[in-house]
This record gives structure tokens, C-alpha cells and sequence, in this order.
């Protein structure tokens, strides 16, 4: 729970530091968070990868650094817009150090070959995103398969057409 809290004051940390969250006005914050609550980025990284927890002094030392209430820290809390705190996950803002690696790997592909990394990233999201075909139900008389005879090649399947628009990409 502290955990979510903390994670909470960086949220409004950054809302009310940054009006426009981009890369270039990201960087920085977590070491100015960090600052405000008088810890080493280091340990606030820890913090947040779970390999460091906050105790009793330290959640008393957040909730006074960041203006909350004796106890705050230990009492479950939402967004402040009335959803639960697991509507977090559904922020486009990257929530640790791995999710920041993996957005500048994607923007650093993007940047270098536009066409190509948006054809690509579409690809590969439509495997995900796009749900696959319900299994054709078994009936008792179909016959399965016959594989070739040794030495018989199958003839290649051949590639569904490319599509006409991106809104077509993503069926």
C-alpha cells in the first residue's frame, strides 16, 4: 500500500511539474522527486523496483515532504479523479526503468526509419491485439490430414495481401 501511495506522489508530482509529459521533460523528474523527499535517486529507483521498502520513518518522511497527513501513507488511496489506484496501469506515462528503456528503444527506431518502424510496430501489435480465429469445430467424418510422401514438397502458403490503410493494418 505504501508503495501505491508513494507512487501516487510521484503522480501528482509530475502533474504538477510538467503540463505537457514528454521524453525531454520526464528526464530529470524522478532525481527531482527524489530531492523533495530528501532520499538519494538511487534509493527512490529501489523503492520503486521493489527491492527497497518503505518503512515507518520513511512513509512519515513522504507524507511530511510532500504536505500529507500523519498516517497517509498507510491508508489506501485512489487516482483523485475517483478511480481506483490500479487505474495507474493504464497511464501512457512509462512507470519504471524498464518500460523508460523500452519506449526510447522504440522512439530511437522510429526516429531513424519512420515508414518502416510504424509498418513494423503495426505488425507486431496486430499479433497481440487483434484476436485469433476461433479453431474450426472437429467434426466425427473429417478426415485428418495426409502428410506427403517422403521426398514431396507442400506447396508454400501464400501471404494474405497487403493491406489497402493502416485502419486495415489493425483488422
Amino acid at each position: 500500500m505504501r508503495l501505491d501511495n508513494a507512487l501516487l506522489l510521484f503522480d501528482e508530482f509530475v502533474q504538477a511539474t510538467v503540463k505537457n509529459a514528454d521524453a525531454a521533460a520526464l528526464r530529470g523528474l524522478e532525481r527531482r522527486f527524489a530531492e523533495r523527499l530528501q532520499i538519494q535517486p538511487s534509493y527512490w529507483s529501489q523503492i520503486k523496483g521493489r527491492s527497497r521498502q518503505i518503512g515507518e520513518r520513511l512513509a512519515r518522511q513522504f507524507e511530511q515532504n510532500c504536505r500529507k497527513p500523519v498516517g497517509w501513507m498507510d491508508e489506501p488511496h485512489g487516482t483523485g479523479n475517483g478511480a481506483p489506484a490500479d487505474a495507474q496501469a493504464e497511464s501512457p506515462l512509462p512507470r519504471d526503468d524498464d518500460e523508460r528503456f523500452i519506449v526510447g528503444l522504440v522512439l530511437t527506431y522510429y526516429r531513424r526509419h519512420p515508414q518502416r518502424a510504424r509498418t513494423r510496430l503495426l505488425d507486431l501489435l496486430s499479433e497481440v491485439l487483434v484476436p485469433a480465429a476461433p479453431a474450426a469445430p472437429v467434426t466425427p467424418a473429417a478426415t485428418p490430414p495426409v502428410a506427403p510422401a517422403p521426398g514431396v514438397l507442400r506447396p508454400a502458403a501464400v501471404p494474405p495481401p497487403a493491406p489497402a490503410s493502416d485502419s486495415d493494418l489493425w483488422r
